[in-house]
């Protein structure tokens, strides 16, 4: 019987290391001496072959592309998947589905499954920083980034050309905001909503309402709606109406429940997502405030159940399908010539959860 050939979660596990690590190792990354020493005899100890992490990828690639997304039970990544699929399929390409969790390593996991699939191309929600993905890049797999860039992280890959790579600082440009890292971003096209236009639209609203002490509920990659959102309402930004949840439900409904609690004055809300603002709402039901006569929301995401609140949510529709689509289209269409990055609208659809601050 055939042993099963060693994986490079094999290789993190015996080595003690994640695999995003030893995908750095492997591929000529920055690491400490002693881990790299480590990875390398762990590998060799293994017979696992660094060839998996994508050398001669183009030459034996299986087809298809991956999609990685944090959670699949929420609504807007079911229609950025939705999206993405209506492409592949058009173009008669396979697609591999997988759930990061916002987790770094498990991410870092199903890209180094990826390469070892043969599957270079890959659409990413990302959790991860630069060191998740120059790795894989390096290795001669095309990315796309949907609805949020890489999180902030040193990008250690040497680059043969003199020119400094382009797509996520043109991105952040192209928003309005300055790039948050002055570490060299990755050289990788994206697909994002318009946040900056979207938040300042709704904070002008809620203003003009009457509204002055407005808080953010914001989580997981929101750091561009975030920034938006300090810009929009000037300075001094009350940071103690900045608050930030995980990825989950519970933490979303503990983070929303606080913010009501600890701040009994604040009059407004932006939920950076819809689990957020469903959290929002709950937790204001829970504590018996009245929405909008004691508290008015707005949520960024437009889903069907935002129709269905008493009162309907007022929210900033993003579009979620075309995301997907557009980045699909991104992505099968990458050759010789780098694809430009794209910035969709955002629309805020006012409906009931806003009103006057009397």
């Amino acid at each position: 019987m055939e042993s099963r050939r060693a994986t490079i979660k094999d290789v993190a596990e015996a080595a003690g290391v994640g695999v995003a690590t030893v995908s750095r190792v492997l591929s000529g990354g920055s690491a400490s001496p002693e881990t790299r020493e480590r990875v390398l005899a762990v590998a060799a100890h293994l017979d696992y072959r660094p060839s998996a992490l994508g050398r001669n990828l183009r030459q034996r690639r299986t087809g298809g592309m991956g999609l990685f997304v944090p959670d699949l039970t929420d609504t807007f990544y079911g229609q950025l998947a939705e999206g993405v699929l209506a492409c592949a399929r058009s173009a008669g390409e396979p697609v591999v589905l997988g759930s990061t969790g916002d987790d770094l390593e498990q991410e870092a996991e199903l890209v180094g499954m990826l390469l070892e699939q043969g599957v270079d191309r890959v659409i990413a929600v990302p959790s991860g920083g630069a060191e998740t993905w120059a790795p894989a890049i390096k290795a001669g797999m095309t990315v796309v980034f949907a609805d949020r860039l890489p999180s902030d992280a040193p990008f250690d890959v040497p680059s043969d050309r003199d020119s400094v790579s382009r797509g996520v600082s043109d991105l952040m440009l192209l928003d309005g905001l300055p790039p948050a890292s002055r570490t060299r971003p990755l050289d990788v096209p994206a697909v994002l909503a318009d946040d900056r236009a979207g938040i300042r639209t709704a904070v002008r609203y809620l203003r003009g309402l009457g509204h002055r002490r407005i808080a953010f509920l914001g989580g997981p990659g929101h750091g561009r709606r975030v920034a938006a959102f300090r810009e929009a309402v000037g300075a001094p930004v009350d940071e103690d109406l900045v608050v930030f949840a995980t990825g989950s439900r519970d933490s979303a409904y503990a983070a929303a429940s606080g913010l009501f609690q600890s701040r009994p004055d604040l009059t407004a809300v932006v939920t950076g997502g819809n689990v957020l603002g469903e959290a929002a709402v709950l937790a204001a039901r829970e504590l018996d405030l009245r929405v909008p006569r004691d508290v008015s929301l707005v949520m960024y995401d437009d889903v069907p159940w935002a129709e269905l609140c008493s009162p309907p949510l007022t929210v900033i529709a993003q579009p979620g399908r075309d995301i997907g689509y557009r980045a699909a289209e991104l992505v099968l269409r990458a050759g010789s010539r780098r694809p430009r990055s794209v910035l969709l609208p955002t629309e805020l659809i006012v409906r009931g959860s806003c009103g006057p601050r009397h």
